[in-house]
């Protein structure tokens, strides 16, 4: 079939057709053919061989309605008069829905409703009002604030680079493959000297192998290494969950990812690990990658258990923290580290750091905490996840957002055929469990508009990433 251009004119509108547009709705398509005529040579109306419409009747009106002279046809020269009947209905069967997340996400709300798009109303959504609607939810939030948050997106790999790329070095003082940290037992090393001494091959992956078919306990994960908190989560908590300036707890500080973003975002942070060697690593690198004028985030070195006494009279707007997962990995070997203890008496210090920090948070403010499930010596999940929101509730705060993080997990899919020949199933995400202490009527009046002017910085440093 071929286009044709001819006058407006010739065609009919055809009066058998069920389907009509009114209103408003018809003036949207009328400004619609104004500004993208284009559009009508990619769509043209379909005639039958008299020239009465069988396809685009209302676009037929609305190019009149526009001043349209002439447009583009295709003739149905070969269908039956049923065949134009059923096409007719045919072509006006809308199949399919609207994924609204994703719309929302990628184009402007304005703009969707120019292109006559029927949106939800909106006006109906906690009393928005239409000057308030946000354009993109990425420009209002970041990362779009939805039950499941994947690490894997563009955008979200995009903001990661912004961060790393200041330096942020958070594995100093967790990679327990540094010789200079200290960070294995010292039957690591011994293994190290070994190997030299045979003359054999002494890397750090080669000692690391070498520790796992002898049976040595290796602190961080079964292969030696240790998880790296992602410092968008960081951010997008900070933003979401904490009031502006506000003070932020942390009674597993582990690396320095959470304490450096909190700085930058300009949140007072207080952070307590119990390991020197750790907080000596993070404070190095915080010097590194702050500017002059932004205050240092503040580090303790002890045991967790005692935060209410470390803190003192600290009162947190927002507890936020990623514990051991019991003993995923290990961090040390000190008597006090709960990574190395049993499951039960792990939880039992486990509860009691988290009722010392809800303590420390002040009223009508939230707690995050970032955790996975985890399983025993015989393969069974702990449930860790639910042990640690019942932990909350019982210090009288409520679950009020779970969301999934799903990971950029590279090597998963290496690991997958291993693990399935157990039927255990490769885990790619993580827990982040949001509590709220105090009446939740309250967090409209205290949780202000999310300030994103510091995004501007961003946006002209960052280049794209595929």
């Amino acid at each position: 079939m071929n286009i044709e251009i001819i006058s407006i004119n010739k065609i009919k509108l055809n009066p058998s057709n069920p389907r009509t547009i009114k209103d408003d709705k018809f003036n949207k398509l009328v400004k619609s053919i104004k500004e993208f005529p284009e559009m009508l040579k990619i769509r043209p109306i379909v005639v039958n061989d008299d020239l009465v419409v069988l396809g685009g009747n209302m676009r037929l009106k609305a190019c009149k309605e526009a001043g349209l002279k002439e447009i583009p046809i295709i003739k149905a020269s070969d269908l039956t008069e049923e065949q134009q009947r059923e096409f007719i209905i045919k072509d006006n069967v809308g199949y399919g829905e609207w994924d609204f997340a994703l719309l929302t996400n990628d184009y402007d709300l304005d703009l969707l409703t120019d292109w006559g798009l029927d949106m939800p109303d909106m006006d109906n959504v906690d009393n928005l009002e239409i000057d308030q609607k946000p354009k993109k939810l990425s420009d209002s939030f970041i990362i779009p604030p939805f039950s499941v948050l994947n690490t894997a997106q563009g955008i979200w790999q995009q903001r990661k680079n912004w961060w790393l790329n200041l330096g942020i070095k958070s594995e100093e003082g967790r990679d327990a493959k540094l010789f200079s940290k200290g960070c294995q037992p010292p039957a690591f090393y011994n293994i190290v000297n070994e190997l030299r001494s045979k003359g054999l091959d002494c890397s750090l992956d080669a000692a690391t192998k070498e520790c796992q078919k002898r049976g040595i306990k290796l602190f961080g994960d079964e292969n030696g290494s240790f998880s790296i908190f992602d410092p968008v989560l960081c951010e997008l908590s900070y933003k979401w969950f904490c009031i502006e300036s506000g003070k932020i707890l942390d009674p597993f500080a582990g690396g320095s990812v959470r304490g450096i973003v909190a700085s930058i975002l300009d949140y007072d942070y207080f952070g307590n690990d119990l390991r020197a060697e750790q907080i000596e690593a993070n404070i190095i690198n915080a010097k590194e990658v702050l500017p002059d004028g932004k205050k240092m985030p503040k580090w303790t070195v002890g045991d967790s258990l005692n935060i209410d006494k470390i803190a003192g009279n600290y009162e947190a707007d927002l507890v936020f923290s990623c514990p051991p997962y019991a003993d995923l990995e290990v961090y040390s070997d000190l008597k006090e580290d709960i990574s190395n203890m049993s499951y039960s008496e792990f939880l039992n210090i486990y509860r009691q750091i988290i009722k010392k920090s809800c303590d420390l948070l002040k009223d009508d403010r939230f707690a995050v905490f970032v955790v996975g499930d985890v399983r025993d010596k015989n393969g069974a999940y702990r449930n860790f996840v639910s042990d640690t929101i019942q932990a909350f509730i019982d210090c009288g705060l409520m679950l009020y957002n779970e969301m999934i993080l799903v990971n950029n997990t590279s090597s998963l899919g290496i690991r997958a055929r291993k693990y399935f020949q157990s039927r255990k199933i490769g885990k790619h995400h993580q827990n982040v469990l949001v509590f709220y202490k105090g009446n939740p009527k309250n967090i409209k009046n205290i949780f202000k508009e999310i300030d994103l002017s510091y995004l501007d910085e961003y946006m002209e440093n960052t280049e794209d990433v595929e």
